[in-house]
């Protein structure tokens, strides 16, 4: 009852905090503070998704045909397409990146070798990575998914060798005296240990990864969510932009969710301690 009471409650304050946001931005327009032709309340754009669902098919934009205006199938499908970019790449640079900072700890001839380099890689933008992508791996899939790789996998190597460097000393000591070997206290001390830091990471590595998906469907993939915003910036469509950017948001919100759920159930032993504001 407590759990269902505490989801009821969060639940109650996203649909205030989101209707809040709305009402300022409906608000805003109904006073006239801003051009509607380039900023849109959400009263204009969001009816005009089954006339909108047209431009979700690149099949028929790139063949220059007209997809029946009502295919909402499209606007799942150009989501699912993106969806799948990012959990590819989200997850290659999650596992590669975990299993990179712990090498990097527990052999320290590799971590001396390799972290300067990817210290220095670190803080190169993904938009730059673009150009390489294309010319390891080409247009499509594959330059997307790169590119989500590219910009979770060096914050996770940093995030993952910042976490083994602040478990306690204490759990370390204690597992020594009980007789673990170097390997054991990897594996059944500092990897729990620093399990909860790593999913924060994760979550936000999360939002990055949707960012840069963006990124790499605008740049010649022909499919995804970034290819429909780039159609609609080039034909000067701002109820599309704007239709897609709610689909992103949706989206993202639900990842996180789920991955809190994931979190749960994984790290049953960590309390969710809500973040509290005032006294």
């Amino acid at each position: 009852m407590a759990t269902a009471g505490r989801l009821v409650r969060n639940a109650g304050w996203w649909l205030a905090s989101l209707a809040l946001f709305v009402g300022l931005w409906e608000l805003s327009y109904a006073l006239g503070l801003y051009d509607t032709q380039a900023l849109p309340p959400p009263h204009v754009f969001l009816p005009q998704l089954p006339e909108q669902a047209q431009f979700f098919d690149m099949s028929h934009q790139i063949a220059g045909e007209k997809a029946a205006a009502s295919n909402i199938a499209a606007v799942a499908e150009t989501a699912f397409a993106t969806i799948v970019r990012v959990v590819i790449g989200l997850a290659l640079g999650f596992v590669l990146g975990v299993a990179t900072g712990l090498a990097i700890r527990f052999f320290r001839i590799f971590g001396h070798l390799t972290l300067p380099t990817l210290t220095l890689l670190a803080p190169i933008s993904p938009f730059a990575w673009l150009p390489v992508a294309i010319f390891i791996v080409g247009i499509g899939d594959a330059s997307a998914i790169f590119l989500v790789f590219v910009a979770v996998y060096f914050i996770i190597v940093l995030g993952t060798v910042s976490e083994i460097d602040n478990v306690s000393p204490t759990y370390i000591n204690v597992a020594r005296i009980m007789g673990a070997t170097r390997g054991q206290i990897y594996t059944q001390v500092i990897l729990p240990a620093i399990l909860p830091g790593l999913f924060l990471i994760l979550r936000l590595n999360l939002f990055a990864a949707w960012m840069v998906v963006l990124i790499g469907e605008s740049a010649g993939v022909g499919s995804g969510l970034g290819a429909v915003i780039m159609l609609a910036r080039n034909t000067g469509n701002v109820n599309l932009v704007f239709l897609g950017i709610v689909i992103i948001g949706v989206i993202g919100l639900v990842f996180d969710v789920a991955l809190r759920q994931v979190q749960q159930r994984m790290l049953y032993w960590v309390r969710d301690t809500p973040i509290k504001v005032g006294l």
